[in-house]
């Protein structure tokens, strides 16, 4: 087998492994909280450093604007905490990057949001101040973790483990899951009547 073989094949591993626990669960609670979220007015915020922080946008962006080039619907409330470089650079001088997702939360979040915290490592503490911070605001957490969880496992309301401990595969893992989780959403908003479909 060769180099590229054993990393598609250690990917799949790990996704069968997620399918043989009980971790889809997981995906199906948060997507039955956001549905009804949503419903209420409320929004998706997520956030993540480094591929983790690519991967919360590209979810907030197939909310905002289409997750499936056959449903034109209308967009969904979404948003990636990591906002322009002048806000990060701003709160890194200012008040310290591990502020950077709790600031910017405390001032975009309302009770009853969703915080999707996704950390491959559960031990970043930007992410878990930002956890913290949603809990206190009566905000739903839900994390998109790895390596058994971490930290970050004792401040979600739901939280998706990816049972690795490898960087990639745990990537890998979450993408999979966000698109599962955000299918989910919506088709359960267009089966409710609350998003319009447009040809």
């Amino acid at each position: 087998m060769n180099k590229f073989e054993s990393i598609f094949q250690e990917s799949i591993l790990v996704k069968q492994e997620i399918i043989a626990s009980n971790a889809l669960q997981s995906i199906k609670n948060m997507g039955i909280y956001a549905i009804s979220a949503i419903q209420e007015g409320k929004k998706i915020m997520l956030c993540g450093n480094g591929g983790s922080a690519a991967d919360a946008q590209h979810l907030a962006a197939e909310m905002l604007i289409r997750l499936r080039s056959n449903y034109n619907r209308d967009g969904i409330a979404a948003i990636a905490l990591a906002q322009d470089t002048s806000t990060i650079t701003a709160c890194g001088n200012d008040l310290g990057y591990e502020m950077l997702y709790e600031r910017v939360l405390q001032s975009l979040g309302n009770e009853g949001d969703v915080l999707i915290a996704i950390t491959t490592s559960g031990y970043s503490d930007n992410i878990i101040l930002a956890m913290k911070r949603a809990k206190k605001m009566g905000i739903k957490v839900f994390g998109f973790l790895g390596s058994g969880g971490g930290k970050a496992v004792n401040y979600c309301d739901e939280a998706f483990i990816v049972p690795s401990n490898n960087t990639a595969r745990i990537q890998e893992s979450h993408i999979t899951a966000g698109h599962a989780l955000m299918e989910y959403i919506e088709d359960g908003l267009i089966t409710n009547g609350n998003l319009v479909l447009d040809g």
